[in-house]
Order: structure tokens, then sequence, then C-alpha cells
């Protein structure tokens, strides 16, 4: 996956979740933030930015914020679009019989349904931006709806899917991704209930550069009644 008219710029401000102010070019420019996250230990004042225009009509700002470089040299995508668009050119190329974004299962949208043979398959993606020494961590925001997705994983599981929750880590060289219980314990709990249920959790790695990111590999998650949260 791959940004057109990508431009580096000083990230200066957050004024709400959905812009920030930049210095591009000498000039304070308005930009739209592609992620409602807090991002907090990402977006510090001074920090390096890339920016890329999208070019579409109607829009109040010219540029997306799509990648940050963190204090510690991590190149991070914060684009919270990015883990579906490179988890569907990762499946396309695993030679699944039939790949169904966006497939309504219950009250929710589950990002992909996939056959495979006679597995039938669903997966719910979500991108890790969030990182503490080497290890990722989700989410960075206390997410209902990212509990409510493992619920419907649950479900499935026990009517005979293949359930799978997946974990795009958006950052170079990052391996793990542990629950955020200091942020939301629930989330924890969720966590430790889907692999009791049997629901996979399995990490994507990435190459993440200025202009874009790719899928490089998968690392199998924690085993049946293992979590990271007690650690």
């Amino acid at each position: 996956m791959k940004y057109e008219n990508i431009v580096r710029a000083k990230f200066l401000s957050r004024p709400n979740r959905f812009i920030a102010l930049v210095e591009l070019n000498g000039n304070v420019e308005t930009v739209h933030v592609k992620n409602t996250g807090r991002c907090r230990e990402l977006l510090i004042s001074g920090c390096d930015v890339w920016l890329t225009a999208p070019d579409t009509k109607g829009r109040k700002t010219k540029y997306d914020l799509v990648t940050v470089r963190k204090s510690n040299g991590l190149l991070i995508s914060i684009d919270s679009q990015a883990p579906n668009k490179v988890m569907s050119e990762w499946l396309k190329k695993q030679g699944h019989d039939k790949i169904i974004p966006e497939y309504t299962y219950g009250s929710s949208r589950i990002d992909f349904y996939i056959e495979h043979g006679d597995e039938r398959i669903l997966m719910e993606v979500k991108g890790c931006t969030l990182e503490r020494d080497g290890t990722g961590y989700f989410p960075d925001a206390p997410t209902e709806r990212g509990i409510k997705h493992i619920r419907e994983l649950i479900r499935a599981k026990e009517e005979g899917f293949r359930s799978v929750l997946a974990f795009v880590i958006q950052m170079n060289g990052i391996r793990e991704v542990r629950p955020n219980t200091q942020t939301h314990p629930e989330f924890g709990t969720a966590w430790k209930d889907a692999l009791a249920a049997g629901v996979e959790i399995i990490f994507f790695t990435c190459n993440v550069w200025e202009n874009g990111c790719e899928i490089t590999g998968q690392v199998n998650g924690y085993g049946e009644l293992q979590c990271p949260c007690d650690r």
C-alpha cells in the first residue's frame, strides 16, 4: 500500500482528534488526522510527520497525516484505514477460495469472511500503533466496539467458524501485541475469554516507510488460556 503526493512536515499541535496543525514549507497548515485514537506518545510537538494529498473534492483540508516518527526513531503508520488495506493485499496472495470484506455477522460487520477449502473463517482486524519497550499494545483508548467484535468472534467459533483476531502492527521490528489493560481492563478480560473459546490471535508484522506499508509475515499469538495480561 503506497500513498501518492507524500510530503514531510513538522507536527505542532492537535486541537481535536480530527485535525492537527503542522509546519509545512514555513507555513502553518491544518491537516486531517487519519486516526481518532489518542496517539499522545506519538504526536509530540516538533516530531516529523508525513502527509498525503488525496485531492478529494469537497475536502476542508488538503492533506491527511498518515505517518509519524516517534521520539525513539520508530516510524509508525497511524492511518486507521491502512490495516484493512494491507490485510486485503495479504489475503489475496494466500490462495483463498473466497474473500468478502465487511461481512455482516450478528449485529456487527466483521472485517473479512474467508473460505479456504472446507473452512469458513471470520477475521477481525485491529491496527496497533502503541509501542512500549519493543512491544505493541492495543487499544490506546477504551474500545467498547473492540470488545463487541471479540464477543461476536467467540459466538462465531461456537457456531463452527474459524475465528481470528488479527493485529496489524503498524511499525517496524515489533512482533508481539499485548492487551493494554492499563487503559481498558475490560479488553484484557475479553482477550482471555476469546482464547478460552478457541479464537486465534495472530500478529502481522509490517514494513513501514514514509509513504506506505505492507505486511511481511505473521506470528502466532498466545495459545489457549494464555494471556500476556498478567505479565
